[in-house]
């Protein structure tokens, strides 16, 4: 979700009820949708008309079945999803009685309109000017030197607007396809409409070569393929982003796609278990592809300004997806001042109550191309950056999309050094880079010094230093349960001279392990078929029970209870009763 200028009060208000009251309860509790359907088509319940749905099977053989009768009582189906199980379609409210009842369909969700940056995460920026880090920046700011992996070798899937070929881009783009307004994948030279996509590209890999390597993005050597899902206005349908993702798996080696990148996202209506676009994420995850997702940019009301929780967007509440925060960096590379954006969506998951985000990185007045003659150019020059020609080549854009955007290019280079530290073994896993990523994250504290709890920053910071070490300091052809370190690892990096210790924690679903001997050994959860948040049992680290307490004011349990609509502020309470307390019962060790 990336962040740019305030548009109108009337849309900000309009959005706030999209992302909240519609979706809570009256007695305070998350909403359990009736049924087979999701919240939306259960509100648009009996009404007389056309809506569009994505229906999902329980099996592949469900899913076959299920194709076949739709075709049967000639109903136009739009897609097919076979990776997702799923189906989407134009049919008859009336008709919705009928589809739920059959015994293939699990479930219907609508096929929501989804978008780049939600109306009402849209603010004025600052920092456009002097605050801005010089010489290739991002990297500086990750930690990572002019001698450390670019990314070489390794392909990046943006699923966004697209990608304008800009001579910052234009050389690593190596496939451009569009699926936009219901297209089927057509292949057309690269373009950009609306500008989101070609900012998320330069920050991944651009060359920043028209600002002498100012605006280098984290990877700057890495491969990029466009899959545009956006139209000119920056929106796009649930079924066109599963279309494309259903694409990137099953082209996955013909393209060398390594990473996919989804920098946008709808509100949660439904369980991430039947939700079709957060299953279409687990399936690209499955297929060994690294899915990196913005958490969203609704952290605050923007009528009262105050902070609220479980704003996470879809598909940012797919357990396996890499759901990044908005981090600010001051402008400085030392970490001590830096924060979180209070736009940034914090957890925990609507409905599910799953902990995320899983951690931050640099969001904040990020400078990349621009893509000549699209919407955010034309409409907000005062963010147009000056190349050093004097050309205005850059935009400077903020938000939980940008920050997605680092990580997938630090997860390039993480890929790039553990490959050539591994020549002849197998690819580090999904779960290693993402245990890796929150184990060398820095925790982060607001200007009172105070740490930010669980739900707003995740595991931390991303350290793009940390990171790459671990990266290269495994071997991957070890068998399981044997150590793998190749050498000594100290749990620190050095930013602006100064040491910052590593969180040394790993939040693994509703469990917190800590300790040194989490990254030690070839563990079987870094294995490709572990299901990010399975109920693994650490051994002697610490495996939390049925309760989790984030800090002093957050308590986890079954049941939700929020008061009045949603909490826009400091404390969340979860269970029945509400609890405050520092400790709670847990096993194999002290907290």
């Amino acid at each position: 979700m990336s962040l740019i200028k305030l548009r109108t009060f009337a849309l900000v208000a309009g959005l706030v009820a999209l992302q909240a009251p519609a979706m809570f309860a009256i007695d305070g509790k998350p909403p359990k949708p009736h049924g087979k359907v999701d919240k939306q088509i259960e509100q648009s319940a009996g009404k007389d008309d056309t809506i569009a749905v994505i229906v999902r099977a329980g099996s592949k053989k469900d899913w076959s079945s299920l194709l076949a009768t739709l075709h049967k009582h000639h109903l136009d189906v739009d897609r097919i999803a076979p990776q997702s199980n799923a189906i989407s379609l134009s049919i008859a409210s009336n008709d919705l009685a009928w589809l739920e009842v059959l015994p293939e369909v699990a479930s219907i969700s609508s096929d929501a309109p989804v978008m780049s940056a939600p109306v009402s995460a849209l603010a004025t920026l600052t920092n456009t000017g002097s605050g801005l880090i010089r010489k290739s920046e991002l990297r500086a700011v990750l930690g990572l030197t002019d001698s450390d992996p670019t990314g070489n070798g390794v392909g990046i899937a943006i699923i966004d607007s697209g990608i304008a070929p800009v001579s910052d881009l234009a050389s690593r783009i190596t496939a451009f396809y569009d699926f936009s307004d219901g297209k089927r994948g057509v292949w057309t030279p690269p373009a950009d409409g609306y500008g989101h996509g070609t900012h998320i590209a330069g920050l991944i890999a651009g060359s920043g070569a028209l600002a002498g390597g100012q605006y280098a993005g984290v990877a700057p050597n890495a491969r990029l393929i466009g899959l545009r899902v956006l139209n000119n206005q920056g929106s796009g349908s649930t079924s066109d982003v599963i279309a494309a993702i259903e694409f990137a798996i099953i082209n996955k080696k013909v393209l060398g796609i390594d990473i996919l990148n989804i920098s946008l996202g709808h509100p949660v209506f439904e369980s991430a278990n039947t939700d079709p676009l957060v299953q279409a994420v687990e399936a690209a995850s499955r297929a060994g592809l690294l899915v990196v997702v913005s958490a969203g940019n609704v952290g605050t009301n923007q009528i009262t300004g105050a902070s609220g929780y479980a704003g996470i967007l879809v598909p940012g509440n797919a357990p396996s997806a890499f759901t990044v925060a908005s981090a600010k960096t001051q402008g400085t590379v030392a970490v001590n001042d830096d924060r979180i954006a209070n736009y940034s969506s914090r957890g925990p998951s609507w409905i599910d109550g799953l902990a995320k985000p899983d951690f931050a990185a640099p969001g904040q007045d990020l400078v990349a191309p621009a893509a000549p003659g699209s919407y955010l150019a034309t409409s907000y020059p005062s963010l147009l950056v000056s190349d050093n020609s004097g050309n205005k080549s850059y935009i400077v854009l903020s938000g939980t999309s940008m920050a997605a955007a680092v990580e997938s290019g630090l997860l390039a280079v993480a890929l790039e050094g553990n490959r050539l530290a591994n020549p002849s073994g197998p690819r580090i896993t999904h779960n290693a880079l993402k245990a890796f990523s929150e184990y060398t994250a820095f925790t982060l504290h607001d200007a009172a010094g105070v740490a930010y709890d669980r739900l707003t920053q995740g595991a931390g910071r991303v350290n793009g230093q940390g990171l790459l070490k671990l990266a290269r300091s495994i071997n991957t052809a070890v068998a399981v349960d044997t150590p793998w370190l190749t050498t000594s690892v100290v749990p620190y990096s050095t930013y602006a001279g100064l040491p910052v210790p590593w969180s040394q924690n790993i939040v693994w679903g509703e469990n917190i392990v800590w300790g040194e001997n989490i990254i030690n050994t070839n563990n079987i959860v870094w294995g490709e078929n572990i299901v990010w948040g399975e109920n693994i049992v650490w051994g002697e680290n610490i495996v939390w029970g049925e309760n989790i307490v984030w800090g002093e004011n957050i308590v986890w349990g079954e049941n939700i209870v929020w008061g009045e609509n949603i909490v826009w502020g400091e404390n969340i309470v979860w269970g029945e009763n509400i609890v405050w307390a520092e400790n709670v019962n847990k096993k194999g060790g002290k907290k």
